[in-house]
């Protein structure tokens, strides 16, 4: 029960720091809301580690730093997505990264239910009508699900690493997570020259994303920590875009294509499918 709501937790705190960012992605580019907003995480880690003054609990932490290369990349992709597209129809596609956690916790050994494999092919069903438009040229992509997709897929893969780095303890993987991730991404800010500008106004903001996203990174590790199946976990964590759509529904009164809006009721059921499971 730990372990659920733990991993719920994570879930809001992603939701609600996604939709933040992904706002903020839209009158500022990606990779400075992730350059200035993640430092902020890493520092209030890097507190909590230095009072803790323990020794990591074995090498299996080092996971989490492929999970932070794959997690940094999806989500400068989920944010340019809902710059650029529908944020009620970028978060349900990249929800379907729920499947590559469950498929991984099945084939290593963890049973999936008969409403799991149906939740399973409904979140995958649902994420695809949900990324198609009706046009008048013809059904294309919608604007940003190329972004979503590669969200998905690398949203996906942080799931795996991560849970098996956080098996022993939740601080140092995500710890390691943080540090990794703001050096991938000042190592990009400082290839490309684009040095943060005019953020001023927008950093009370940027640090409450910084922090919500650090702090469902620590939830997700600590719901790991206390032994809940990845499977499970993983699919709970993937609940955020519940919160994501919510908001941009409510706040920004979003609408979009009655088959889009089945595509994400179905995405989503998908996903609660496999936690009921």
């Amino acid at each position: 029960m730990a372990a659920a709501l733990l991993a719920l937790a994570a879930s809001i705190a992603w939701g609600v720091g996604d939709y933040a960012g992904g706002i903020k992605s839209r009158v500022l580019p990606a990779l400075t809301v992730l350059a200035v907003s993640q430092p902020f995480g890493l520092a209030a880690l890097g507190v909590m580690v230095a009072v803790r003054a323990s020794a990591p609990p074995g090498r299996e932490v080092a996971w989490a730093a492929l999970s932070a290369v794959l997690g940094t990349i999806g989500l400068a992709a989920f944010y340019r997505g809902m710059a650029v597209g529908a944020i009620s129809v970028i978060a349900p596609i990249a929800a379907a990264s729920a499947v590559i956690p469950v498929v991984w916790g099945v084939t290593s050994g963890e049973s999936l239910s008969s409403t799991q494999a149906i939740g399973v092919a409904a979140a995958l069903a649902g994420g695809v009508v949900a990324s198609l438009e009706r046009r008048a040229e013809g059904t294309q992509l919608a604007t940003g699900a190329g972004w979503a997709l590669l969200a998905m897929v690398c949203f996906g893969g942080y799931f795996v690493p991560m849970h098996a780095a956080a098996r022993q303890d939740w601080l140092w993987p995500a710890f390691l997570f943080r540090c990794t991730s703001v050096s991938l991404v000042w190592a990009v800010v400082v290839t490309r020259r684009s040095l943060p500008r005019s953020v001023r106004p927008h950093l009370l903001a940027l640090v409450v994303i910084g922090l919500l996203d650090t702090g469902g990174n620590a939830l997700f590790a600590a719901a790991s920590a206390q032994r809940g199946l990845l499977s499970v976990v993983a699919v709970l964590a993937s609940l955020y875009p519940v919160v994501t759509v919510l908001l941009a529904r409510v706040v920004l009164g979003e609408r979009v294509q009655r088959t889009q809006d089945l595509g994400v009721l179905v995405a989503l059921a998908g996903v609660v499918l496999v936690t009921a499971g």
